[in-house]
């Protein structure tokens, strides 16, 4: 019986114990190499005056050539009798770790190679555990070289007892320990005549005993987001289900802001007919009933069977950073779409791989494993490793490089799954005796957030107070937030990380919504550098919002530079500062745009001005359509 599903296996050992020799010649062995590959490769090492290795098939970089080792994990696809596989050769070298944790990590099973001559190394437990680690139960061994051995039946058995010993002390069952000859073929597909006293499976008839994993479909749905993207009135949220299917008309938890919204549409990309369902594995599209507002990161569920939302959890994890982990230090987590920064609040043990003895310490150092307690500055949305792999593991990041990988654990900690936003269940808002149409009348004009966003020296500050100024004197009720006058109050306690700047613009926008509400025009003056923080302070109350790009390129802000910020950045004095280290997003929208470098200040108050009386006080912009969020 033959199946259609490609079952993914690992190759991974010890350097120079045959593994991309075993690969290369097992396709070989099952014919499913190209017409002429080996000829080409037998011309390419008799040209440079090398002896022909089966490894080369696999070894496609010109580096891994010249130097003999895997340095990045290869995918080649081949048939046995029964179905097809994928097979994932990892480098072996330490150094290249890291390489091989990728190939593992989206593995069905395992095939761990072991040179008889060498026995057991310290990177083949070191592997054998990483296996463990990241969920692998389907291992099967193969004991390379037998020729190098003559053959020999009682060092197969040390071999064998070594390994089979260490994966039973990590709660490994093998499920096959094979000898070969990998670079003769012995073994692989047929019995070796050099070998008669093994009477087990061939490596090809072991990898035919594997099954797949749990069918990802079957698991919870698991819809990271990847990006929001806007087609003319759509907002098309956009990602690849991880696990699970979803519907045209599901209720969709998204956590861990616990909005939901229902599905109205399934986008999907070179398909004629409409999509009415989505499974694991597919890149989609989808739209909602409502306009709530979601960024990238966030994860989708149904309401029923939620991703566990916390800020604290246990990790696995295999530390590849040349800088060892601390306990205290701070790291970015990245799990599917989602980056948290978290500290290592405690490290529980470090653990040797080559014995498996355990010990205290406050320090990580290169290829140690450990188990971690790890915490968010707020709630994650996750799932233990053991209930779905494919939101149960992250990888840790400092400086741009990954430095760790892992696996999530629950155990001893009280988790919840994330529900729906119950303010409206926890709190009873006061409605207003005063309507907003009220208000305007009062004021004679209506009201709404004018959001100036440009880079530092653009001119936000300045057209603003001045434009406060000349509203004030026409009568109108107007207030200005500057960037510079909130930090030394309402935000004074963040900083300019990113996480602190998108608080600092979460809480500007409430602020600013509710002197809207009042009836009231407040202008607001900051950076504001990325989109995503903007389209959140809008989506307060869409109708409200006036996006404003007060636009100068980097090159006339560094000119007027008028507080001297640009050249403390440039000196190092000023870490992540917009335009010289970190990014600014133009607006991709906006209302009004207003070129500072070719307006003068008076030119660009009068253009704000018209737009403010010509579009922001529409005879037809009632309170239903300019506030509909809003209990009057």
């Amino acid at each position: 019986m033959t199946s259609d599903t490609a079952l993914k296996i690992v190759i991974v050992g010890h350097v120079d114990h045959g593994k991309s020799t075993l690969v290369g010649r097992m396709l070989h062995e099952t014919n499913s190499l190209p017409d002429g590959k080996v000829e080409t490769l037998r011309e390419v090492c008799d040209r440079r005056g090398m002896p022909f290795e089966w490894a080369f098939v696999m070894d496609a970089l010109q580096a891994e050539r010249d130097q003999g080792i895997t340095i990045d994990t290869a995918h080649i696809p081949f048939r046995s009798a029964l179905r097809p596989y994928v097979i994932i050769d990892a480098p072996g070298h330490k150094e290249f770790l890291k390489n091989m944790i990728t190939g593992a990590a989206s593995a069905d099973a395992a095939v761990l190679v072991i040179d008889a001559l060498d026995g057991v190394q310290e990177q083949s437990r070191r592997h054998g555990y990483l296996l463990h680690l990241l969920g692998l139960r389907q291992l099967a061994v193969v004991v390379n070289k037998m020729d190098a051995v003559d053959y020999s039946e009682s060092r197969f058995g040390e071999v064998c007892a070594q390994i089979r010993a260490y994966l039973l002390s990590i709660g490994v069952t093998p499920t096959q320990i094979i000898p070969v000859a990998a670079r003769d073929g012995d073994n692989l597909l047929v019995p070796s005549a050099n070998m008669p006293w093994y009477q087990g499976p061939t490596v090809i008839e072991t990898l035919d005993g594997f099954k797949p994993q749990a069918s990802a479909f079957e698991l919870p749905l698991r819809f990271p987001v990847q990006d929001v993207f806007k087609f003319d009135h759509r907002r098309i949220i956009a990602g690849r289900i991880e696990s699970g299917r979803l519907k045209v008309g599901d209720r969709l938890l998204f956590s861990p802001s616990g909005k939901t919204a229902r599905v109205s549409s399934i986008e999907a990309w070179n398909r004629p007919a409409p999509t009415i369902v989505a499974v694991a594995g597919q890149s989609i599209g989808i739209t909602l009933d409502e306009q709530i507002f979601i960024e990238r990161g966030q994860i989708a569920s149904l309401e029923d069977a939620a991703p566990i939302g916390t800020e604290c959890f246990r990790a696995r994890l295999f530390w590849l950073g040349r800088v060892p982990m601390q306990q205290g230090q701070r790291y970015k987590l990245k799990l599917a779409t989602a980056e948290h920064i978290v500290t290592v609040e405690k490290i529980e043990r470090i653990i040797d791989v080559s014995d498996l003895a355990t010990a205290d310490g406050v320090v990580v150092e290169r290829n140690a494993v450990a188990e971690v307690l790890l915490r968010a500055r707020s709630k994650v949305a996750l799932d233990a490793f053991v209930d779905n792999p494919r939101t149960g593991r992250f990888v840790l990041v400092d400086n741009y490089d990954i430095v760790g990988g892992g696996v999530i654990s629950l155990d001893g900690l009280a988790a919840r799954n994330c529900a729906a936003h119950q303010a409206n269940d926890d709190l009873s808002p006061v409605a207003h005796q005063i309507t907003l149409e009220d208000r305007w009348r009062s004021n004679r004009h209506r009201g709404g957030v004018l959001w100036l966003t440009g880079l530092s020296g653009a001119g936000k500050s300045t057209i603003s107070m001045e434009l406060e100024r000349r509203l004030f004197h026409k009568g109108y009720q107007v207030f200005v937030l500057d960037g510079d006058n909130l930090r030394r109050g309402l935000c004074a306690d963040l900083g300019f990380s990113a996480e602190d700047r998108a608080e600092n613009i979460r809480r500007v926008g409430e602020v600013a919504h509710l002197f809207a509400q009042a009836g009231m025009i407040v202008i607001t003056a900051f950076i504001s550098p990325y989109q995503s923080d903007r389209d959140r302070a809008r989506s307060i109350a869409p109708a409200l919002f006036h996006e404003v790009y007060i636009k100068a390129s980097l090159e006339e802000c560094l000119k007027r530079d008028p507080k001297g910020l640009y050249a403390k950045a440039q000196q190092g004095g000023i870490a992540q500062f917009t335009g010289v280290s970190a990014p600014y997003e133009a607006p991709v929208q906006p209302e009004l745009v207003v070129d500072t470098a070719q307006l003068s200040i008076d030119e660009s108050v009068d253009l704000v001005l018209r737009y403010i009386e010509r579009d922001m006080q529409k005879a037809d912009a009632t309170p239903a359509t300019i506030a509909p969020d809003v209990a009057l």
